[in-house]
């Protein structure tokens, strides 16, 4: 059976994430979680749509209401839960390939579930075993769920409501939406606020979502900003929850950045509650060094937006994210949301009147950091373990400056390899070494 990740249950779409499968899963929620409405959105994934009735059906057959959002980015459905009190769930698999599929579940007001929540919902779909509730499926049961558009409608609106109206006027931004949910959304969005709006990879043909564009191929926009002389780009994962932005010469402002540029505004503005940020052990030393100068404190937390969201409700702060570009505003939404982050971005440049190429460089400098991204045929429940004898010999080949990090991906079949160092070459030839290791150990690929 799969099992909840770091951010929600995935798979391979229709064998490994069956229909039968994601039905149980929305029945168990229902039952565990004790349901009465849930909102359910969905990617731009040809399984989409078969999934997403297969879970409407088990939310109905647990007792809840459904209201079906079609394509919508996950923040607008964690958006939706809030503003409705209920819970939401999202048919995505974020920015992994098309093939791939799963389902994120917010509980009642739109937050992510907590371990525990997670753990009792494995239990009851392990426990009901053959007593599957797909026996119980009917069309009568998926009729039962409603359509709507008026949640998208408020999601934009509150987005545009974060700004001036017409704000973004005379600024050309270059938005890539990595053929996903957001292809009609945040291109509306910043023509909507003034923006003249440049949108790449907005044409979703359900096989094309994250293939070579969008938040984890930012080289894609950097050359399109360039070419249309734009101030800005946005570039989008599959779902919306995450952003990274380029500025006007093509350079990359990653997650770490974004949440730099955003700290020290707020905290300049007196706005940044706790006068703290929280981040992930993914978070580069720059980061911290540049917090430290600025006297913010800083909150490590293990990688995922969920982790950063606790952390933030624990220490009553107001701002958090990773270094992917999940950026989390706790007082405007309860998740990542790659357009309000976005939004923020573009109307901070707007505010300072200066470059985001300065802004950026001004922010943080990053230590060199080198991530590899290891496919392997099993993952070790400790790598910090079993690979002690790799990684002591690799941080003595950083005398003392930098750092190493062996994790098992909570998303997909891989260890990711990430070595910090005071020179590139450093941590290049360390990490490169790093994944050699895992792929003679636990087998596999780069």
């Amino acid at each position: 059976m799969l099992r909840f990740g770091t951010d929600g249950v995935r798979g391979v779409a229709l064998t490994e994430l069956t229909e039968q499968y994601v039905a149980d899963l929305g029945h168990a929620a229902a039952t565990v979680l004790s349901l009465k409405h849930v909102v359910i959105g969905r990617d731009t994934r040809a399984s989409g749509l078969a999934l997403q009735t297969a879970l409407a059906s088990g939310f109905v057959a647990g007792g809840a209401t459904v209201e079906l959002l079609g394509v919508a980015p996950t923040p607008a459905i964690a958006f939706a839960a809030a503003q409705r009190g209920c819970a939401g769930a999202v048919v995505t698999a974020s920015h992994n390939p098309y093939g791939d599929n799963g389902v994120k579940i917010f509980g009642i007001g739109g937050i992510k579930l907590t371990d525990e929540q997670e753990r009792m919902i494995e239990s009851t779909m392990a426990a009901s075993g053959a007593q599957s509730m797909s026996g119980q499926r009917s069309s009568e049961s998926v009729a039962t769920a409603t359509e709507s558009v008026a949640a998208m409608n408020d999601y934009r609106n509150n987005i545009e409501g974060l700004v001036p109206s017409r704000a973004f006027a005379d600024i050309r931004i270059v938005v890539d939406c990595a053929n996903g949910a957001m292809s009609d959304v945040a291109p509306y969005v910043f023509a909507q606020l003034g923006a003249t709006v440049i949108a790449i990879h907005c044409e979703p043909n359900g096989k094309n979502i994250n293939a070579e564009c969008g938040a984890t191929y930012p080289k894609i926009i950097g050359e399109a900003v360039r070419l249309h002389q734009a101030a800005i780009g946005l570039a989008f994962d599959g779902d919306g929850d995450r952003v990274i932005g380029v500025d006007h010469v093509g350079n990359v402002v990653d997650g770490d950045h974004l949440l730099a540029l955003a700290a020290i505004d707020m905290h300049e503005r007196k706005v940044l509650d706790g006068n703290g940020v929280v981040v992930t052990v993914m978070t580069n030393a720059g980061f911290h060094a540049a917090m430290a100068q600025h006297g913010i404190s800083v909150v490590t937390t293990p990688v995922g937006d969920r982790s950063v969201l606790i952390a933030l409700d624990e220490n009553k702060l107001v701002l958090g994210g990773e270094q992917s570009g999940h950026i989390i505003y706790r007082k405007d939404a309860t998740t990542g949301d790659g357009l309000l982050a976005g939004v923020r971005l573009v109307d901070l440049v707007r505010r300072k009147n200066v470059t985001l190429q300065k802004l950026a460089q001004d922010a943080m400098t990053s230590l060199p950091q080198v991530l590899i991204n290891v496919r392997v045929e099993s993952v070790a429940t400790d790598l910090a373990t079993q690979f002690a004898q790799e990684i002591a010999a690799a941080e003595r080949d950083l005398n003392g400056v930098g750092r190493v990090l062996l994790r098992a991906s909570g998303t997909e079949p891989m260890v990711r390899v990430m070595v910090e160092a005071q020179f590139e070459e450093t941590a290049n030839s360390v990490a490169q070494r790093l994944a050699a290791s895992v792929v003679k150990r636990l087998g596999g690929s780069r």
